[in-house]
């Protein structure tokens, strides 16, 4: 009797050792659990210690952190009706844990959907040149879009990127011929640019040695004038001090470098100028009248 009586205490402590552990719940910062009761919601309950009945509640755990979700490759349609592969990253996070519990059964499958029928929608209003070069405005309206969608859902849309986008083969062929082209033009800019600075450089540099050249030769004309001016002012200088016999000298040198020269001369002395002045002075005292000789 004492035996059945010790299982039966046994048995009852460890059933409520069993109900203890499931009634005491520990719940983390960063989680929070949805408490239903006899089937009806009562609300979120969490962080910490909560106590709940495990006979008549039931739990729903909810992760508060922000998670991403991979939305594998989706055609769509550009305005200009070029098909692209393209697949992209939702960044979400849930803020009304008992409306994401309530709300949608499988927020991922429903997720997937809706940001692949709203890709479409917003590549279908862009031509592919805006796909390709306006990245960011294609990921703001994605996240738009997707973020009036699933904010009903009590979940946040923080941010959508897109990784990847595939035009068709044509497209990139053309691409490339593109880039190419481009890189062409380029070169080309690039090498008549350095031949229009090298020609800049060597008439500027032609254009000083020019200067240079007129500065030079107006300093070398200055120092010419220069001597020939000082020279000047000593034989002036000189010229004062010169008397009579060395005037004669030089007049003597002078009619020798001109008697040298092949052409007929005819030289008349200083003296017999003189002595024809005197002579027609003398007559004019006398009151005889000599015309006037002209001068040849």
């Amino acid at each position: 009797m004492a035996i059945a009586i010790l299982v039966v205490a046994a048995i009852v402590l460890v059933g409520l050792i069993t109900l203890a552990a499931a009634s005491i719940k520990i719940v983390s910062e960063y989680q929070r659990v949805v408490l239903f009761r006899l089937g009806r919601a009562v609300g979120a309950r969490g962080p910490g210690l909560t106590m709940i009945n495990p006979v008549t509640d039931r739990i729903s755990w909810v992760d508060l952190r922000e998670k991403f979700l991979e939305i594998p490759h989706q055609t769509a349609i550009t305005k200009d009706n070029a098909a692209i592969a393209i697949d992209f990253i939702i960044f979400y996070k849930v803020l009304d844990p008992l409306t994401s519990v309530l709300s949608v059964q499988d927020f991922k499958g429903a997720a997937i959907n809706i940001a692949s029928t709203t890709l479409r929608s917003v590549v279908g209003d862009m031509s592919l040149d805006d796909v390709l070069s306006k990245r960011e405005d294609m990921n703001s309206s994605l996240r738009i879009k997707l973020d009036d969608v699933t904010e009903r859902w009590g979940v946040k849309v923080s941010n959508v990127e897109v990784r990847e986008i595939k035009p068709p083969p044509a497209v990139l062929e053309a691409m490339t011929r593109q880039m190419s082209a481009e890189r062409s033009r380029r070169a080309v800019i690039t090498e008549s640019e350095g031949q229009k600075q090298a020609s800049v450089t060597v008439a500027e540099g032609q254009k000083q040695s020019a200067i240079l050249e007129a500065e030079g030769d107006r300093q070398s004309a200055e120092l010419r004038a220069q001597g020939f001016a000082a020279a000047l002012q000593r034989i002036l200088e000189v010229a004062h001090d010169v008397d009579s016999t060395t005037m004669t000298l030089q007049y003597l040198e002078t009619l020798k470098q001109i008697g040298s020269s092949p052409s007929t001369k005819f030289v008349i002395p200083v003296e017999l100028t003189s002595l024809l002045a005197g002579v027609l002075n003398g007559s004019a005292h006398n009151g005889v009248v000599v015309p006037e000789a002209k001068r040849l």
